[in-house]
């Protein structure tokens, strides 16, 4: 099982590339998130101090990332041309820092997050003058 890391300065990114790949991965992600969190935790129990690290499975959360990417600018375009908000299904807190991110370059509109646990979404709103 090939692994391949590329090192930006703060984060370290590391894909791993299976034939077994629904097995990291499980379904919606939920095994590959799982994966994440449980290394963090090993990472930062022993070394704190450790840069932030990235795993993937078969570029899997590459798209997804893509993916979600493309649906905010979507949903910024509906809230451009009709003048109100859109809410985005629930989602994680790593999901939602993409949206906000992805959006902070729009400057006639608005992101805030708000619900509670896993009803957590963001909601884009038009800016009003």
């Amino acid at each position: 099982m090939p692994v391949d890391h590329i090192e930006y300065p703060d984060t370290v990114y590391f894909s791993i590339h299976t034939k077994d790949s629904g097995l990291l991965i499980g379904e919606a992600g939920e095994r590959l998130r799982a994966l994440n969190h449980v290394v963090h935790k090993m990472i930062e129990r022993d070394m704190p101090d450790a840069p932030k690290f990235f795993i993937d499975v078969n570029d899997y959360q590459k798209q997804k990332t893509e993916e979600l990417k493309d649906t905010a600018r979507l949903s910024a375009q509906r809230v451009r041309y009709f003048k109100k908000e859109v809410a985005m299904p629930p989602m994680s807190a790593y999901e939602r820092r993409i949206v906000h991110a992805t959006l902070a370059e729009y400057p006639d509109i608005t992101t805030k997050s708000e619900g509670e646990g896993g009803a957590r979404r963001v909601f884009i709103r038009p800016l009003t003058s």
